[in-house]
This record gives structure tokens, C-alpha cells and sequence, in this order.
């Protein structure tokens, strides 16, 4: 089924990348970066179903060359941190065709990203492993009218209140400051692109007569009680497909059980505030603990015998007394107060369970690059494609030691253990509150038997039913 994917980076030289090594391997090309002159040659890359390149207006005409476009712009960023390219990666709804898919992701790069200024990259990957998506690489600098690349930002001068130029004798200029020349870098861009991302694709959906949707907003942002399984990954993927078993196809697995538990909980709880709802709208209705005892005492006057033989040994009964009793609860409000409070602490172990699940995601994420590291360290004989996981894995560990030297394996071994610990104690504490709210229910159940016996007892016979 079609699911949501729309994630957004930079390709940025200070950190280590280039945006025609970028190119080269999402189109499964060879280039020459003529910035530092190394060749990037990713010809045998398997995938690479569509590539093609969307320019503006605006843009020179030779930029639709891909090696052209991005040697362009390794040429006219200069700095040693310059941002080279933004890139969006999209995951295409599998009830499309690859025909339609291309159409669609056209429609969504042209309107939101051509129309508005960027050469944009297309490429679209399909192993056909169930995964079609696309890479969509974008400039970062828009152009002028004579179609030369323009700057990314603009000088403003500093007005005072009489609309006039400040002058700064220090410095001895008038005072000014940055404008980005375009609004491509605010923060609101990405939730517009993502959220036209969701729009446009479920338009070819509906109109192609397909019933799946997807949406850009979080499960909580959509008011669904669920917690988000973590991505698998390529490699994570290949192997759950073979049937390996992985680390964060188990943590998927452990999330779904919850979100079961969640949901089989969520449903009763809805149920039970349905009934207390349609009993509060009765007329003077009796409380629970006025019927129960009611019952215990004209039970042991009538000696066990007659009517409320139907209610068996009214073992049930008392079953209900003591539980009032130990909760406090002695009307319908009390028990519709205890049926929120459960409710109350599902959203809390929900509450408690995110930034558990979030740290684990971390913990893996670390102990899966440095076992990489550590596997490859110390082998000389590496082929290329481990030379490229080793100096992955060595770029991160470092990235993410915080100024120490050495790598606290063991440290973030031990936090996992006992953060996975503390998730099997909140599941367990789901475990708990499902059955409690299965003994209210169950109490529900009773007072609704007695309350009908009780309604079928005191009213009045009608006519053909007396004895003439």
C-alpha cells in the first residue's frame, strides 16, 4: 500500500560531500568533478529506472547536461562550506504505474520547484523490491535575467526611524545586513513541500480510482494513538525480505504489539464511555452502590429463593460491591471518573514510551556504525564497497563522540539493556490496564443485568398477562 515518505537534506562541502558525486550516483552516472578532479563513476549501480533534469525559464539551456549543471555549481561556490544542493527523497505510491508515477512526480517537482526559480534533478530508483522512490536534487542559488547564477543573498541597509542610512563610524560604512534573496531556506518551505507532496500524490490516486491515501502530518498531529515504527533501511529491508531477522525489524515488531494493545485498549475504553454517557441521560437513575447493596439485602431476606435466584449466587454482586468499594466509587460518575483516569494513564505510558523509543532508535543507530567500524578498522585488504561503509561509519562515530576519544561501546550497550527494559516495563504495564479495564467491563455487564431484572421486576403487567 502506498505509504508516506518525504524526507529533506542538504548536500553540503562542509560536510564532506559533493553535490556532482551526488548527481553521479543517483543517476548511476560517471562524472568528473572538475572542483577537485576526481571522477565519480557509478555506471553498474542497478535501480535507475527515469533520470532527467527540469530547468526554469531562467536557467542557461546547456545546464539540462547533468555534469554541466553541477560542475556549475561546485564552480561558483567558493566557500569551504558552501551548501550545494538541497534534496528531497520521496517514496512513490506502489498502486501507481512507473508511467504515472514519472507524471506525477513531474507535476509536484515543476509546480512547487521549477515554476519558483531551481534546476531540479530527477531520478527515479525501482529494484522492483516494493520500494519505488525518487531523488530529487535541487540548486540552491537562483539566477539572474541574463541567466547568470544571482547571489544567495543581498545586502540591506539599516534605516533609522526618519527612513535614513546609518552610519557606523567604527567601521566607517553605513550599517547594513543579509537578506536572502529568496525564501527557498525558511523554515515554513519544508512543511509546504511536504504537505504538496501527500496533496498531489493522493490527487493521482483518486483520479486513477485507487482508495489508499497518505498524509504528510505525524500520527499524533492526525489524532491516531499509534507509535511510529523506525525505517529499516536498504540493508535492514534485503535482509527481513531473505527472512533475517534484524534489530529494527524486531523493534517494529515490539511497536506493533503495542500499537495492538493500544488500540484493543482505546476501543474498550470508547465503548465503556459510550455506556456511561447513554446511563448518565436516563431519568434519576439509580447509583451502583444503592442497586448492589439493594440486591446483597433483599437476597438474604428472601433466603435465596424466588426473582433474584436469576442473578445466581450473587457472587458477582459482591464482586461489585468490593470493587466500588476499594475504588471509591459509589455512583455512575465515580465510575465514569475511574474509565478517564485509565485513559488518562494509556496517553502518559504513550508519553513515556516516545522518548524511550526515540533514544533505542539512536543507541541502534550507534552500535550498528561502530560494529562496522570495528569489523573493517583493521582490514587492509577492504574492496571498495567497504572502504565506503568503513569511512561512513568512521565519519559518524566521530561526528557523534562529543570530543572524546574513544568509543564508549560498552556505555551504549548498557543504556540499551536497560532502556529496553524499562519499555518491557511500560508494556507491561498496558498489559495490566487491559485487564483492569476488562474487569470493568465485565462490571458493566453485571450492573446492566440486574438494572433490566430490576426494570422487568417493577413494571407494570399488561393487561392479557393477568390472571383472570
Amino acid at each position: 500500500m502506498a505509504i508516506y515518505h518525504c524526507s529533506i537534506k542538504i548536500i553540503s562541502r562542509g560536510k564532506g560531500k559533493s553535490a556532482v558525486a551526488a548527481a553521479a550516483y543517483r543517476a548511476g552516472e560517471k562524472i568528473l568533478n572538475q572542483y577537485d578532479g576526481i571522477e565519480h563513476d557509478y555506471t553498474r549501480k542497478g535501480g535507475v529506472v527515469h533520470a532527467e533534469i527540469l530547468l526554469p525559464d531562467n536557467a542557461p539551456a546547456e545546464y539540462a547536461d547533468r555534469a554541466v549543471l553541477w560542475n556549475a555549481v561546485e564552480k561558483i561556490e567558493k566557500a569551504k562550506n558552501s551548501q550545494l544542493a538541497r534534496e528531497i527523497e520521496i517514496a512513490l505510491p506502489v498502486e501507481l504505474t512507473f508511467l504515472q508515477n514519472k507524471s506525477l512526480v513531474r507535476d509536484y517537482v515543476k509546480k512547487h520547484f521549477v515554476e519558483q526559480g531551481m534546476c531540479a534533478d530527477v531520478c527515479i530508483h525501482d529494484k522492483n523490491d516494493g520500494n519505488p522512490h525518487a531523488h530529487i536534487m535541487l540548486t540552491m542559488r537562483p539566477f539572474n535575467e541574463d541567466k547568470a547564477w544571482g547571489g544567495k543573498q543581498k545586502k540591506e541597509y539599516i534605516l533609522d526611524r526618519n527612513g535614513e542610512k546609518i552610519y557606523d563610524k567604527k567601521k566607517r560604512s553605513y550599517k547594513c545586513k543579509s537578506v536572502p534573496s529568496t525564501n527557498w531556506n525558511e523554515q515554513t518551505r519544508a512543511e509546504e513541500w511536504r504537505a504538496a507532496w501527500a496533496e498531489t500524490a493522493n490527487k493521482y490516486l483518486a483520479h486513477l480510482n485507487h482508495t489508499e491515501r497518505i498524509d504528510h502530518r505525524s500520527y499524533e498531529r492526525q489524532g491516531i494513538e499509534q507509535i511510529p515504527t523506525v525505517h529499516l533501511g536498504v540493508a535492514a529491508f534485503q535482509m527481513e525480505k531473505r527472512g533475517i531477522a534484524t534489530e529494527r525489524g524486531n523493534l517494529n515488531r515490539e511497536i506493533e504489539v503495542t500499537n495492538q494493545r493500544l488500540r484493543q485498549l482505546k476501543a474498550r475504553i470508547v465503548k465503556l464511555q459510550n455506556w456511561l454517557k447513554e446511563e448518565a441521560e436516563n431519568t434519576a437513575p439509580p447509583t451502583l452502590a444503592d442497586v448492589i447493596q439493594g440486591i446483597l439485602s433483599r437476597r438474604e431476606q428472601q433466603g435465596g429463593s424466588g426473582y433474584y435466584q436469576s442473578i445466581g449466587n450473587l457472587k458477582d454482586a459482591a464482586k461489585m460491591l468490593n470493587f466500588l468499594q476499594e475504588n471509591q466509587i459509589m455512583d455512575m460518575a465515580g465510575l465514569e471518573e475511574k474509565v478517564k483516569d485509565m485513559y488518562g494513564r494509556q496517553f502518559d505510558i504513550r508519553d513515556e514510551l516516545k522518548p524511550v523509543e526515540r533514544r533505542l532508535k539512536v543507541l541502534d543507530e550507534h552500535i550498528k556504525q561502530s560494529d562496522i567500524y570495528r569489523k573493517y578498522k583493521g582490514n587492509k585488504a577492504r574492496n571498495e564497497s567497504e572502504d565506503i561503509l568503513f569511512a561512513a561509519a568512521k565519519k559518524y562515530i566521530t561526528d557523534h563522540l562529543n570530543g572524546h576519544g574513544k568509543i564508549p561501546y560498552n556505555t551504549w550497550k548498557s543504556e540499551r539493556t536497560k532502556l529496553a527494559a524499562e519499555r518491557n516495563r511500560l508494556n507491561g504495564e498496558y498489559v495490566s490496564l487491559k485487564d483492569e479495564v476488562k474487569e470493568v467491563e465485565q462490571i458493566r455487564k453485571s450492573v446492566d443485568t440486574i438494572m433490566r431484572e430490576e426494570n422487568r421486576r417493577t413494571r407494570p403487567k399488561r393487561a392479557h398477562d393477568m390472571e383472570l
